[in-house]
């Protein structure tokens, strides 16, 4: 199964400021002082990198396999009105690797890894997978 996620949204909704949440995770850094983050859904909308990171954040077009995209709905008011949608794409791991979900890769420092961990919902984890590239990276998947 192959799944594109919320190409070409364009979007204009701020969220209320959100409580700050630490990552006690491991890095996945290249050395270059960067980490690498799959992105399949509402982190590749502008507004929500605007409110997450500050600033846009291009990416790679790349894709993981062995995962499925589902849906999932948002209760968090905050984030729901920042991307605009009540239900967001949320990864379940398969182990198929005919199963494959396209995204794009970022490159986000430590304390962008961090606001993205704050913009994520109880509902998702951020995990260790290596990508259709080879790239190491994080990616929200389901709690």
């Amino acid at each position: 199964m192959t799944v594109r996620a919320l190409a070409g949204r364009n979007l204009s909704r701020r969220a209320a400021p959100r409580r700050r949440r630490v990552s006690s995770l491991v890095r996945v850094s290249d050395g270059s002082g960067t980490e690498s983050l799959f992105t399949y859904g509402t982190l590749q909308l502008p507004e929500v990198q605007l409110d997450t990171f500050g600033h846009r954040v291009e990416g790679a077009e790349d894709a993981l396999a062995g995962y499925r995209l589902e849906w999932t709905d948002i209760a968090d008011e905050g984030v729901a009105r920042l991307s605009g949608l009540d239900r967001h794409p949320i990864l379940r791991r398969t182990d198929d690797p005919r199963d494959r979900v396209f995204g794009r890769v970022l490159r986000v420092t430590p304390e962008e890894l961090d606001a993205a961990d704050e913009y994520e919902v109880s509902l998702y984890r951020r995990a260790s997978v290596v990508l259709a590239s080879g790239i190491r990276a994080w990616v929200y998947v389901a709690a």
